[in-house]
């Protein structure tokens, strides 16, 4: 079992969302954090609510996870001042959805930097130490459901996130001799700043139709502190697959055991999706 007390964790995307609720989840469970965010303000905001609980923060920086070099200092301090990480936790990232038709090149490289590269960054520079110093520990990485399902409107969001499956997939062989486990978080619908800041492509948000889409998932998304609940749990269990809520699960096993009902599934929201396209292109 991965227990986080008195164990030093790294947290990327600690500033807001999963990743905020991760952080203070940890750090009531006795963790010694490690965080970072391209936020400079929230992730300010997450070191004063961990101050307020009491919480062990062993070193914090503002930062971005696409940036190598920026990773590289802040893996190199962090190394030199405290030592191996016991726990490493990839939380950051973006959602860009749309029509693959008008979704672009920036759109593409954006979410791949994000999404895949910046856990490749984090895992470069922290994780050979943490193989060197021989202690075992715990590899996490959030993927998304759209880690597990191809999606409509979400073919370069599926793209990052699948590729952080497989990533995820290939390192538990490579580094089960190292006694380091890895973990792939699938949420489903967490009601985070994403909902409010998601970008979709080619379509005005603004709408009543799209705005009643994004109340039906608020209506079934978990809480971030749910969703980190469940992801400590996950962790504390060594699961490989942590899901943030049951649907995900099930939907999951059926595209194993039954696709074909949750192929007609996606089908309907794909043409949920068409109908508020050709009703804004009207």
């Amino acid at each position: 079992m991965t227990t986080l007390r008195d164990q030093p964790c790294l947290i990327t995307g600690a500033a807001s969302g999963i990743g905020r609720a991760v952080a203070l989840a940890a750090g009531e469970q006795g963790a010694k954090l490690v965080l970072t965010d391209v936020d400079a303000s929230g992730l300010a905001d997450t070191l004063a609510a961990l101050h307020e609980r009491g919480a062990r923060v062993l070193a914090s920086r503002a930062l971005d996870i696409t940036d190598h070099a920026a990773v590289r200092a802040f893996a190199d301090t962090v190394h030199a001042e405290h030592g191996a990480m016991a726990v490493l936790m990839n939380v950051a990232g973006i959602a860009i959805w749309g029509p693959v038709e008008q979704l672009r090149l920036e759109h593409w490289r954006a979410l791949v930097e994000v999404n895949l590269m910046g856990p490749v960054h984090v895992i470069e520079c922290f994780l050979p130490t943490m193989v060197a110093a021989g202690r075992g520990g715990h590899l996490v990485t959030v993927s998304s459901a759209a880690g597990l399902f191809g999606l409509p409107w979400h073919a370069a969001y599926n793209a990052s996130k699948f590729a952080l499956r497989g990533m995820s997939e290939a390192m538990r062989y490579d580094l089960k001799r190292h006694r380091i486990r890895v973990s792939l978080v699938c949420p489903g619908a967490v009601d985070t700043g994403l909902v409010r800041t998601l970008r979709i492509v080619g379509i005005d948000q603004n709408t009543p139709r799209v705005a009643r889409l994004k109340q039906r998932f608020q209506r079934h998304a978990v809480s971030p502190a749910e969703a980190a609940r469940r992801i400590l749990k996950g962790l504390e269990k060594n699961r490989y697959l942590i899901y943030t809520s049951p649907e995900i699960r099930l939907g999951y096993w059926f595209k194993r055991k039954f696709a074909w009902p949750l192929e007609r599934v996606i089908a309907l929201i794909g043409r949920q999706l068409e109908a508020v396209a050709r009703e804004q292109n009207r």
